[in-house]
């Protein structure tokens, strides 16, 4: 991808270049497979790139693993993640460079993009509205079946002030007779 978009990044800035020893530096081993860049060839997204590399390359090196000077490893991983956030700033820069000129020179394709993002807005809001629809539908069936199910109890008369004595005399076997 870096390569595809190269060609949109040159004429930038100048690029600083990288220390001797690839993208971390002297004791900062590279990535495998990536090879060291030549300095004045770099693009904003080369050096995106490198400046990630570098950061990662920071916190798993064997000199900071190994290391008993906190304060330096603190210092070197700060100045790495520092290089990666101004790069970053840099390239979020471009591509508001670049949507500033398209709002400029073709206007309507900003406004198709806006009408494009508010319709996908409007489809999320309504998959969100037909979900809660439906656990709304769902809850009203539950309370409906609650409500049904102490309905049939009350739909009994109410029990005198004896049924608890009727209903355990019934249980009961007959009482015998006295004879006269």
């Amino acid at each position: 991808m870096a390569s595809s978009m190269s060609g949109m990044f040159s004429g930038q800035q100048p690029p600083v270049a990288h220390p001797v020893g690839g993208p971390g530096g002297p004791g900062q081993p590279g990535f495998p497979g990536t090879a060291a860049r030549a300095p004045g060839n770099n693009t904003l997204v080369d050096e995106l790139e490198a400046s990630f590399e570098a950061c990662f390359a920071s916190l798993v090196s064997q000199d900071y693993v190994n290391g008993t000077d906190q304060e330096e490893i603190r210092t070197g991983v700060d100045q790495c993640i520092q290089k990666f956030l101004d790069v970053a700033r840099q390239t979020e820069c471009f591509f508001l460079q670049k949507r500033l000129q398209l709002s400029v020179q073709k206007p309507e394709q900003v406004v198709k993009e806006d009408v494009s993002e508010l319709r996908n807005e409007l489809q999320r809001k309504e998959l969100l509205v037909q979900k809660h629809l439906s656990k709304l539908h769902h809850w009203q069936q539950v309370l409906e079946d609650v409500s049904v199910q102490q309905r049939k109890p009350s739909d009994l008369p109410p029990p005198g002030p004896l049924a608890f004595l009727e209903q355990a005399s019934a249980s009961l076997p007959p009482a015998p007779l006295k004879p006269n």
